[in-house]
């Protein structure tokens, strides 16, 4: 085996590697265990980086979001020399900057958590693997499985543009350097195993093929399983039925599945038929625990006069939410502020204060209060700097939380908690938008986000009525010539067009 020659110009083995794969103009990923360890990273690589300077590049990293947050400008700088991270907390189209100038061979180096090596076309010559090891909770520092590794590995090399590639993993003694050549270059990957019998995966695909009307009764839904790779693999017919009979217990338990007096062992052929709201929770394709949930939760909230707080925090305990956002130890009295200020309204109530599950519970309230912010109009920015939450996690946890308000309204509709539709969908519309009440009348109109709805408002502009009353030039000097068109047509004010010349009566919009 051929012995990889590296110039040893600084103590750190990676940025040796580093700079040896752009000295010969070829590109890496670097794999890390960690956010931070990928932004630390990639800062000490381009600093050390001269002649190169992408600055439209790094402008387009700026501008993806509204106001640049510390990590998009950390990010712009290390862009702006041809090396990247990546992780999770990025905005999504900072990762598609990212990616598409990896490609097209801008960007030369990307220091990233291990999710880029999943079911993400990105090759390189080098793959770079830095941290074979990760916390494993109370197991301290675990290796990890070898089946990650070859994830990793196997992004090194171009097909088609490379006659090979190369994988490194960073070793910190002749121990470790053992330890890794037995454990994953000679070692074998784990087995596969179905996950089909885990409870939340079974409880959705139960519910969906009854309520579809794909098996009728629990010999045919024994049948349908006995031929999966699960029933394949574990060879456990009792095992499977007894799962089988737990779960349709549970729905029907939870007035999902119709239930025929006691539960249905006594006959394998007795139907099996979902309810009105079964299907519902089935076509909307949420775990039937979680559809459970929020419906508890909210009949909770006709007694305790739910308000929008109540919603958001409702959704934040769901298990879809998880991992909730993470109350640092400085935020622990602002988060049990906060329960104690909600008491009567919270409808999903806290446990003991000695039980194990409260540190979770203070993250869900945490993670409301973040929504919270969000509606009351902080940016990006400042929940970055006063939560230290990350854009791109944020992003993501919104968009989980408008499907799960809405399936909410669905539920209160077909229950009959109609008093708690309107609440829960302006909770929905506000969440979507980041936007206080008073902006909600505004917020209909396409192409009016909270920055010019707030704009509107402050001049004068509360509603669809005084937009109707607006002068176009004023509409024209807030949104511009186009917007202020189209906000016009949408309220059924088509703009007149004068002709070339004529100095009196109303301008056309092509003239400012």
């Amino acid at each position: 085996m051929d012995t990889l020659k590296i110039n040893e110009e600084y103590s750190d083995a990676t940025l040796n590697i580093s700079f040896d794969t752009l000295r010969i103009n070829k590109q890496a990923l670097i794999f890390v265990n960690t956010k931070r360890s990928a932004e630390s990273l990639a800062e000490k690589i381009a600093i050390k980086v001269k002649d190169v300077k992408l600055e439209a590049i790094a402008k387009e990293i700026r501008e993806a979001l509204s106001r640049p947050t510390k990590q998009c400008e950390r990010l712009a700088k290390c862009v702006e020399k041809g090396i990247a991270f990546h992780h999770s907390g990025l905005a999504s189209a900072q990762r598609e900057i990212v990616e598409d100038n990896f490609r097209n061979g801008n960007i030369k180096i990307i220091c990233s958590t291990p999710t880029l090596a999943m079911g993400i076309d990105m090759p390189a010559f080098r793959t770079i693997i830095k941290d074979l090891k990760r916390y494993g909770g109370h197991w301290g520092m675990e290796w990890i499985q070898v089946l990650e590794y070859h994830q990793m590995a196997g992004r090194a090399g171009r097909p088609g543009k490379e006659d090979y590639g190369e994988a490194i993993c960073i070793a910190g003694s002749e121990s470790e350097r053992d330890n890794i050549v037995q454990n994953f270059i000679n070692g074998d990957p784990e087995n596969i195993y179905s996950k089909l019998a885990v409870e939340p995966v079974l409880r959705t695909y139960v519910l969906s093929l009854i309520s579809t009307g794909f098996v009728k009764n629990k010999k045919e839904l024994v049948d349908f399983f006995s031929r999966t790779f699960w029933a394949h693999q574990y060879k456990d017919t009792q095992k499977l039925v007894m799962l089988l009979n737990k779960v349709i217990k549970l729905l029907e338990e939870w007035e999902f599945l119709t239930k025929e007096g006691d539960f249905r062992q006594a006959s394998i052929d007795e139907p099996l038929e979902a309810t009105l709201l079964g299907k519902r929770v089935a076509e909307l394709y949420i775990d039937p625990l979680t559809a459970d949930f929020m419906i508890n939760c909210m009949r909770r909230g006709v007694k305790k006069e739910a308000k929008e707080f109540s919603y958001m925090h409702m959704v934040a305990s769901t298990l879809e939410m998880r991992p909730a956002f993470r109350a640092r130890v400085k935020e622990i009295l602002i988060v049990e502020s906060k329960i104690a200020e909600n008491e009567q309204t919270i409808i999903n109530p806290p446990p003991s204060l000695y039980e194990p599950e409260y540190e979770e519970y203070l993250s869900t309230i945490k993670t409301a209060i973040v929504f919270e912010e969000w509606c009351n109009e902080l940016d990006e920015h400042d929940l970055l700097e006063k939560y230290d939450v990350r854009p791109g996690e944020f992003r993501t946890k919104l968009e989980e939380a408008d499907w799960l308000l809405n399936s909410a309204a669905e539920f209160a509709r077909l229950i009959g908690l109609l008093d708690l539709i309107k609440d829960i969908r302006k909770t929905q519309v506000r969440m979507k938008y980041g936007a206080k009440e008073e902006l909600i009348p505004l917020l209909k109109l396409r192409n009016v986000g909270r920055i010019r709805a707030r704009m509107l408002y402050k001049n004068g502009i509360k509603d669809l009525g005084d937009l109707g009353k607006a002068d176009l030039m004023k509409l024209v000097q807030l949104l511009g010539p186009a917007l202020a068109k189209d906000v016009k047509s949408q309220i059924g004010q088509e703009t007149e067009e004068v002709k070339t010349g004529k100095r009196k009566g109303q301008k056309s919009v092509d003239d400012y």
